[in-house]
């Protein structure tokens, strides 16, 4: 039986993700896709793909220096894929909702990791260059990504 999504009871908890995110007070092991989504979310929120990539990027090898995580874990591909995902539902969704039902719809319809592999091969996703810079899914274009309805 597969464990139900997280869900977050209010903006508060969601803008902590970002906080604990950026002042290293998440343990890596704690910094799982959930938490990965919420942060895209709030980058892309207020700004547009590009700066929300550098931010994320920025963050993240800074996340992992602190904790002494070797860097090359950090994989450009995946984590543009989630940007652009993240960025395709906040576009289908009512921005005036409140930000709680939004990051909880976030996770809802986009909390399972292994979608990427909807749309990259294993072998396509694991490659050096994926990791070094984007490359284009092998397997279903992403201008087809398939967003499941977020309410509106």
């Amino acid at each position: 039986m597969s464990e139900p999504p997280k869900s977050y009871n209010t903006s508060e908890e969601i803008e902590e993700v970002v906080r604990k995110f950026e002042t290293y007070a998440f343990d890596p092991s704690e910094f799982n896709h959930p938490e990965h989504l919420i942060v895209a979310l709030l980058y892309l929120r207020d700004s547009t793909e590009e700066e929300a990539l550098e931010r994320m990027r920025r963050s993240l090898f800074h996340f992992l220096a602190h904790h002494q995580v070797q860097e090359n874990v950090y994989h450009e591909t995946i984590t543009l894929f989630w940007l652009k995902l993240v960025r395709r539902f906040l576009s289908q969704t009512d921005a005036a909702r409140p930000l709680i039902e939004i990051a909880n719809d976030l996770i809802q319809t986009h909390g399972d990791s292994p979608l990427i592999y909807s749309y990259f091969s294993k072998e396509r996703l694991d490659s050096e260059a994926a990791r070094q810079r984007w490359i284009e899914p092998d397997l279903e274009p992403l201008n087809n990504a398939l967003i499941p309805q977020a309410r509106r």
